[in-house]
């Protein structure tokens, strides 16, 4: 891995835990000193954020990009469709180790209570199993782009009270279309899942 690619890499983690923060201000010299590198791979790193969109150039220079309500409804526009596609594949070609991996990781997200943060993270492993179920290298590079964007929405809807216990209806649902090899509902659910998700998000960040 080059440095430009760790100095990438480190920043996308550091959004994920918000260490980094839509609006702050990015300057090159500060990020240089924080990584313990030179200027030079930094800036490579900034250009390929600011060209994936997590970056932004705003009257005060370069800043992580904050999301306006269209942005999202776009964001999760694209997401119902890949989220679709991955159960849908999935439901075609996960092996029996696929869908042992899943229901594992279902049970788990069930059974985690009173911690939005880690029930979260193994949301994300649920959905990361369907993607890996999926076999489809190229569906999995465009998901993984999009993870990185949405490492710009703050905190996590699993704060909405009553949203993971609907979630667990709906990844059990998701998972049992694909056990039975029933695409077009694997599809079907898994966008469906996508919207309750959407709105959740939408009341957490723009409440009028």
């Amino acid at each position: 891995m080059s440095i430009a690619q760790r100095v990438y890499t480190d920043f996308i983690e550091r959004l994920r835990v918000n260490q980094y923060k839509p609006g702050d201000r990015i300057r090159a010299e500060d990020v240089a000193k924080t990584f313990d590198v030179s200027r030079t791979p930094v800036r490579e790193a900034l250009s390929r954020l600011q060209e994936r969109g997590l970056l932004e150039l705003t009257a005060s220079g370069l800043s992580v990009t904050q999301l306006d309500r269209a942005t999202v409804l776009e964001l999760y526009a694209v997401r119902e469709l890949l989220e679709g596609s991955a159960s849908r594949f999935a439901a075609q070609h996960a092996s029996q180790s696929d869908l042992y991996t899943m229901k594992q990781i279902a049970d788990a997200f069930e059974g985690c209570q009173d911690d939005p943060a880690r029930v979260a993270q193994i949301n994300r492993s649920f959905h990361a199993a369907i993607y890996d179920a999926a076999h489809n290298k190229f569906l999995l590079t465009i998901l993984d782009g999009m993870h990185d964007t949405l490492m710009l929405l703050p905190s996590t809807t699993f704060a909405v009270p009553g949203r993971q216990n609907t979630a667990v209806a709906e990844h059990n649902a998701i998972l049992d279309a694909i056990e039975r090899r029933d695409p077009d509902e694997a599809d079907r659910l898994a966008r469906e899942h996508i919207r309750h998700a959407r709105d959740a998000r939408l009341g957490m960040m723009f409440q009028y």
